[in-house]
């Protein structure tokens, strides 16, 4: 089975590849103090600060694990200034919603770097899969979680 891609720009493989860094030579060598320390507290059987320390242990490998596969199936989003006659990733698309008679705007990324409150959604969003491959113009019906809303795609950037 094909490992699942992850669109992303180039800051935000930035970020992933600084996150990564500081997991494996800041919080791993904390983690490994940490246990170190709640061993001496004895018996293992009966110690919450050493399950506590190998829980946050497993957290942290489990977080390098996931950061390292972004990575490896990494698909940089190449800001293509020169077209803007589709919605794409890494486009900013706005567009009027038509039940509440107002304008959003939101720049389409991948999972990784998703954000909605600062404006960035998700490609694999309910509202990101309706608008992909559409032109300005075009009137979509988009379903979500909360109920289907109608838009109209009035700018690409």
């Amino acid at each position: 089975m094909a490992e699942k891609q992850h669109y992303m720009t180039l800051d935000g493989k930035a970020k992933i590849e600084n996150e990564l860094n500081e997991l494996k030579t800041v919080r791993r060598k904390e983690v490994v103090e940490n246990i170190k320390i709640a061993r001496d507290f004895g018996d293992l059987s009966e110690n919450a600060e050493y399950d506590a320390a190998k829980e946050e242990q497993a957290m942290v490998e489990g977080r390098i694990a996931q950061l390292e596969e972004m990575l490896r199936n990494a698909v940089i989003i190449k800001d293509d200034v020169a077209d803007n006659s589709m919605v794409a990733i890494g486009k900013t698309v706005t567009f009027f919603i038509q039940e509440d008679n107002e304008n959003e705007t939101y720049t389409i990324v991948g999972g990784a770097e998703a954000d909605p409150f600062t404006g960035k959604i998700s490609n694999e969003s309910p509202i990101a899969k309706a608008l992909l491959g559409r032109t300005v113009g075009d009137v979509v019906n988009v379903q979500t979680p909360g109920g289907d809303m109608v838009v109209e795609i009035k700018e690409i950037k």
